[in-house]
């Protein structure tokens, strides 16, 4: 079992679930975790739970971390580095985002990165362009008072 963690600048780590050796990947619960999805250690795909919900793949020579876009190029979210820490690309040096302790794999990273880092990214940038929007909001209902 291979635990995972999400940086937290200026705090400890959160603990997000973990990946098990056989790629099949849980996050934590308060009681039983929740299977979340799998990646096959063969190929680096990266499955999401029900039946063939494909998300993503794992390089499995470099780590680089792709997600499906139906009908376009995957797109390039990040890699992780042979002992385990995780980043996220950016324009900019990439972003040191989690880690997943006793990573034996790209493949096992791979599935961390995407299945429990990557959707608590996407959560806080959906959280933060909401707030923004309501802040716009505010402002421009004060101009018009």
């Amino acid at each position: 079992m291979n635990k995972v963690f999400r940086h937290k600048p200026l705090a400890a780590d959160e603990y997000l679930g973990h990946v098990g050796f056989d790629g099949k990947t849980y996050e934590a619960r308060f009681g039983p975790d929740k299977f979340v999805g799998h990646v096959e250690l063969d190929t680096g795909k990266i499955y999401g739970t029900g039946i063939n919900n494909y998300l993503g793949r794992v390089q499995l020579d470099t780590g680089k971390v792709f997600r499906h876009k139906p009908a376009a190029l995957d797109e390039y979210l990040g890699h992780a580095d042979g002992d385990g820490k995780l980043y996220r690309h950016r324009v900019g040096p990439d972003e040191y985002i989690g880690k997943i302790e006793g990573a034996t794999s790209y493949a096992l990273s791979g599935a961390a990165f995407m299945l429990l880092v990557w959707p608590l990214i996407e959560e806080e940038a959906e959280t933060k362009k909401e707030q923004e929007r309501l802040k716009k909001a505010d402002e421009q209902e004060k101009k018009e008072n």
